[in-house]
């Protein structure tokens, strides 16, 4: 079993199944892909993320090793000789997937709309939705909470009304069953630093001041904008943006005393997309340091700067707020020893990365360890650096610490190579 179906669970699985095993691949959202799936391009080569994402989401949905279930998280897990049992949980839908075909007709024709999540909060989505136009699987969920037929007693049903399979089952119950396992690769990925904890930086209160994937989002074809860069608060395009790093990183006060190691490479990737894309507009990055250690890292952010002209400040900021229109910026120049004030358009925090949600309870249930941060820690950082220390469980991806795309690619498929090895000594 994978648990994650972000890039390092999918690498996993698909280097498992393909070595002819059976993989069960359990995400608890309704479709794989993870946070790669809410990026435009990548670092640094700038290829476009779901032209890479896209075809392994896609093996992994044909798969006939893979059992793909999404929408479910893991109940309980125990040990049963050298088994594992493990008990899964998947939410209603309230759409039968066996009969659904994907056609979208029930998103078209619904008339409530809400706050994407996968949006990052700044686009809508229907009340009935996948999560992307390159979900995998390509079926929509429900959303409970919001929707009119549930909250108001049997009004409205248009989805079921236009449904032409007669898919939508507002009565489906949520569905428990038991898997039994040789091995657990857990890949739960991450989750940005809340913007509302940086008081400082206004974050979270005021609509120009966004996060990183928010970001992202506005830069994606897919997004909300259709990858033109338009400020939340009233559709402007930014002619001043501020990339704020080291945002909750870096910061034991905040809890957060570690580096969060990616966020140098994709605040250089953002100014140089911002500037393919407003050619007059001018970026400003503040940073404590550069940490660009990957290979083709460092001439990359040397292109930022050089070809691009985006301005370095080595420096703090130590407050954001509002004025009139703009969002001002205040800092420090280190290196000039200078106040700098900067009355921005748009900003940008590249918030510090956190555990997943859910990571606590899951290494209760499967019995291993996390580190002082949060994550989830090996046996040994040097020669055990893909195992739990638990018989049976290993680790990859961004669970563990933060990690770009190529690491946590590198990790699953290391992880699948210690259950590959685990099952040919049980031969």
């Amino acid at each position: 079993m994978v648990i994650g179906g972000g890039i390092s669970g999918i690498q996993a699985a698909l280097d498992i199944a393909n070595s002819g095993y059976e993989v069960v691949l359990v995400e608890r959202l309704p479709s794989i892909g993870g946070h790669m799936a809410q990026l435009s391009e990548t670092f640094p080569t700038l290829d476009c993320s779901q032209c890479i994402l896209t075809p392994r989401t896609v093996e992994v949905g044909h798969h006939e090793k893979i059992k793909l279930v999404t929408y479910s998280e893991v109940e309980e897990v125990r040990s049963q000789g050298d088994d594992l049992r493990v008990k899964v949980r998947r939410k209603p839908a309230y759409v039968d997937w066996e009969r659904c075909t994907g056609c979208g007709l029930c998103q078209e024709k619904c008339p409530w709309r809400v706050t994407s999540d996968f949006e990052r909060g700044i686009g809508e989505r229907k009340v009935i939705y996948t999560l992307s136009p390159q979900a995998v699987p390509n079926k929509p969920v429900i959303d409970r909470e919001h929707c009119v037929y549930f909250q108001k007693g049997g009004k409205c049903g248009a989805c079921a009304k236009f449904c032409p399979v007669e898919a939508i089952d507002f009565q489906q119950k949520e569905e428990i069953w038991e898997e039994q396992v040789g091995a657990i690769v857990v890949a739960t990925g991450y989750d940005l630093y809340p913007m509302e904890r940086l008081s400082e930086y206004d974050g979270g209160h005021h609509p120009d001041v966004i996060d990183s994937l928010q970001f992202e989002r506005l830069l994606s074809a897919s997004g909300p904008t259709a990858g033109e860069i338009r400020r939340p608060s009233d559709g402007a395009v930014p002619k001043e943006v501020v990339f704020v790093q080291c945002a909750g990183s870096r910061d034991p006060e905040r809890g957060v005393a570690y580096c969060s190691q990616i966020c140098c490479m994709y605040t250089a990737k953002q100014a140089l997309l911002y500037k393919h894309k407003v050619h007059e507009g001018q970026a400003y990055v503040f940073y404590i340091d550069i940490r660009a250690g990957g290979k083709g890292y460092e001439e990359f952010v040397q292109r930022a700067m050089e070809e691009e002209r985006v301005l370095y400040l080595r420096g703090k900021v130590s407050k954001i707020f509002p004025q009139n229109s703009k969002v001002m910026v205040w800092g420090a120049d280190t290196l000039s020893g200078k106040r700098v004030e900067i009355a921005a358009d748009l900003v940008i925090l590249a918030t510090a990365i956190l555990p997943s949600q859910g990571a606590w309870d899951l290494k209760e249930k499967l019995g291993i360890k996390i580190d002082e941060s949060g994550f989830y820690e090996e046996a040994h950082p040097q020669v055990r650096p893909i195992e739990s220390g638990v018989p049976g469980i290993y680790l990859a991806g961004a669970g563990q610490g933060p990690k770009d795309i190529p690491e946590a690619v590198a990790q699953g498929s290391a992880a699948a190579a210690k259950v590959l090895a685990l099952f040919a000594s049980e031969v």
